[in-house]
């Protein structure tokens, strides 16, 4: 049995043909051209992939997105958005989107973005994270992450974070002071085949910046103009990197 999609879009012909190319390549797919009934759908059914176009009569795009990762919904989501909305863009990929592609797009480009989208959701990227060991727990300063249970604690306080920016974290965890670029921090977490651009990472970052500002004195992200990102934990602080 093949891998099953959900395409949330409302403009007949477009969905038509991203259901056929798709069912030619072995997946299931089911199609949706309203935003509530995508909801419900997205909400009640498992899938293993949700492409979501934004503009959507009922429940614009961006809202099903964020209820969706509201209630705890991991699935990964593609956004199909329009070329000129990258502001679009910038919000889904805060609210938890996994990528995105902008119309009009082929599709070898759309083929390309699911398989890859799909491959890393499932664990079939192998070294996405360096050196992670079964069971390790990795505490900078007042920083704790947990590593197989996505968990991260600051200052005794947990944090909330979406799979990527997690990952993102836990990359910049295990190079403390090392500056890493945003090809080093693309290629880690999205992997070598990922065809979105390197905003992505900035906004993933900023959203993770934010969220380590409960702490600031213990750890916190500096960015490096041109360069990229590192992780710079308090010098008065203990750094222990421990595997149990």
């Amino acid at each position: 049995m093949g891998q099953r999609l959900l395409v949330i879009e409302d403009e007949p012909t477009l969905a038509r043909l991203l259901s056929y190319n798709l069912i030619q390549e072995g997946f299931e797919v089911d199609t949706e051209d309203h935003g509530s009934a995508g909801f419900e759908k997205a909400s009640r059914e498992s899938y293993d992939l949700i492409l979501l176009d934004l503009m959507l009569p009922g429940m614009n795009g961006l809202d099903i997105l964020s209820k969706l990762r509201h209630q705890g919904l991991t699935t990964p989501i593609i956004i199909l958005t329009a070329k000129n909305g990258e502001a679009e863009v910038v919000q889904g990929l805060k609210s938890g989107a996994d990528d995105y592609i902008t119309k009009p797009f082929g599709v070898s480009e759309l083929l390309a973005r699911v398989t890859a989208v799909l491959r890393r959701t499932s664990g079939g990227d192998e070294g996405v994270l360096p050196d992670q060991k079964d069971g390790s727990i990795i505490q900078l300063g007042e920083l704790e992450i947990y590593p197989e249970k996505y968990e991260v604690i600051l200052g005794g306080q947990s944090i909330s974070l979406r799979p990527k920016e997690f990952e993102v974290l836990l990359y910049l965890s295990r190079k403390p002071g090392v500056v890493l670029t945003r090809d080093d921090l693309m290629n880690a977490v999205w992997g070598f085949d990922y065809i979105g651009g390197q905003r992505t990472v900035d906004v993933h970052v900023s959203s993770l910046r934010k969220k380590l500002e409960l702490d600031p004195d213990s750890v916190h992200i500096d960015s490096i103009r041109g360069v990229g990102y590192k992780l710079v934990v308090n010098k008065k602080e203990a750094l222990l990197i421990c595997y149990k």
